[in-house]
């Protein structure tokens, strides 16, 4: 698995445009992430479809084809330095095959930013644009608004990448002891599991540092997603594993066996609470780039800022 490019760190004055191409965005929550923007000198600018509802999925924020016409517009705008994802919920993969992917990718690189639903759109990005994109919070959600931790992480990697090469947990343990170096990807390990077979799949995580973590999820479904990537051969070459938050799931102490049951068998390096995801104050984390991982230390140190 080869680096990604790196698309341009913002400056002061930067336009940033939001979209939604997943579930529907509360408008107040909109309105206090624009201003957490404007109070970083960027220049937001929302898409014409962010606060639409779809009329019988209460759960998509508007239609495919609109969720997809936003997306594609912002990143074609060459007006525009970034994209940020107002929120995740449930919708990308729905509206992915209606993007225009030449012209996208003719549009050349920018900042793209979102988790959780958004994994189906970091692959789609990796696979189909090959760009570095970064896994990190949303512009209408909680950690956005009110984490401090959250913002100045997000912030130093848009402005100031390489303050960030290094990032560290305060709380991670080693799973799995040890040191490996890879190219970073992953995130919701549900969206993963559910992109297998997909046009924009890629066909393993092999020389990846993989980072992994999820919401409500019930311990059985999660060993089912991990037995199905580890079925599929898609974690056969895996160089490392980082594992996130595992919100609203069964308390952890219940989790970590079968944690450690599905992924101990790979032989490499696995380190837990490495706070991404979906937890207080969730740590920016870059796909596409070079990177070092030591499980022992609780620190991922990247070869390069993860923007140029």
């Amino acid at each position: 698995m080869g680096e990604a490019t790196r698309p341009a760190r913002l400056a002061p004055g930067a336009r940033v445009a939001v979209v939604a191409p997943s579930g529907p965005v509360p408008e107040e929550r909109l309105q206090a992430g624009l201003d957490v923007l404007r109070g970083w000198d960027l220049d937001p600018v929302v898409a014409p479809h962010v606060l639409d509802r779809h009329g019988t999925f209460a759960y998509l924020a508007g239609r495919d084809t609109d969720r997809a016409a936003d997306l594609q517009a912002a990143w074609c705008d060459p007006a525009v330095d970034a994209v940020l994802c107002a929120r995740g919920g449930y919708g990308a993969q729905r509206m992915t095959d209606l993007l225009d992917w030449e012209a996208m990718r003719a549009a050349g690189p920018k900042v793209f930013v979102g988790f959780s639903d958004i994994t189906a759109l970091h692959e789609a990005f990796a696979t189909r644009l090959g760009l570095v994109t970064l896994h990190g919070p949303m512009a209408a959600g909680i950690d956005f608004i009110k984490n401090a931790r959250a913002q100045e992480h997000l912030r130093a990697t848009l402005f100031a990448p390489e303050t960030v090469r290094v990032i560290a947990s305060s709380d991670a343990t080693p799973l799995v002891p040890g040191r490996a170096r890879g190219v970073t990807l992953g995130g919701c390990l549900a969206l993963l599991a559910a992109e297998l077979g997909t046009p924009h799949a890629r066909p393993s995580a092999r020389g990846g540092l993989l980072c992994l973590e999820d919401v409500g999820e019930e311990t059985y479904r999660i060993d089912r997603y991990l037995t199905q990537l580890l079925r599929a051969g898609w974690l056969d070459g895996v160089r490392g594993v980082l594992l996130g938050s595992w919100k609203e799931c069964e308390s952890y102490e219940r989790l970590r066996p079968m944690l450690a049951d599905r992924l101990g068998g790979l032989g490499v390096p696995v380190v837990e609470n490495f706070g991404f995801g979906h937890c207080e104050g969730a740590l920016t984390m870059p796909f596409g780039v070079g990177a070092e991982l030591d499980a022992d230390a609780g620190i991922l140190t990247l070869e390069r800022p993860a923007l140029r």
